[in-house]
């Protein structure tokens, strides 16, 4: 099982409400590590080509502008099935669905203002990354405590 990286966007609400180092310390806490963390404020053309999926969508433009509100947070997140587990953590998408415990299930009752974005699958996540950070801002270490992270049988 390989290590695997995913990508996180702190939307402008979890920046907004102050819940940023509560959101990050959940990933480190399930033994995740970030590979790259920054601040950014994202550009109409740098939306555009992240939600092309729904940029002809009329609900768009309100996205845009909530996305585009303040900075977030965009990180990278690494571990063993990073893209599958942190989707978890995340919750669904609308936040009155999601679970208590997962982050939208704690911090969030909205669609919109859902307080994270994660990628959806491996791919995603390698187009995601690669639209967010050059590769001399992803860091690859070893942790410490990885052996008590992942049983040796894991690490491989």
């Amino acid at each position: 099982m390989a290590t695997e990286r995913t990508l996180i966007i702190l939307k402008p609400d979890a920046v907004q409400r102050g819940k940023v180092g509560a959101i990050l310390s959940r990933f480190e806490e399930r033994g995740f590590q970030f590979a790259a963390v920054k601040m950014a404020h994202l550009s109409q053309e740098l939306l555009k080509e992240h939600y092309a999926h729904i940029a002809d969508k009329p609900f768009f433009p309100g996205i845009a502008s909530f996305m585009s509100s303040c900075p977030v947070i965009v990180a990278v997140v690494e571990g063993k099935e990073a893209v599958e587990v942190v989707r978890a953590m995340c919750g669904p998408t609308n936040s009155r669905k999601a679970a208590p415990g997962t982050i939208r299930g704690d911090f969030a009752l909205s669609m919109q203002c859902n307080v994270i974005h994660a990628s959806d699958s491996a791919e995603s996540a390698q187009k995601e990354i690669a639209r967010f950070f050059k590769p001399e801002e992803i860091h690859s270490y070893k942790r410490t405590l990885e052996g008590l992270t992942y049983s040796a049988d894991e690490k491989a």
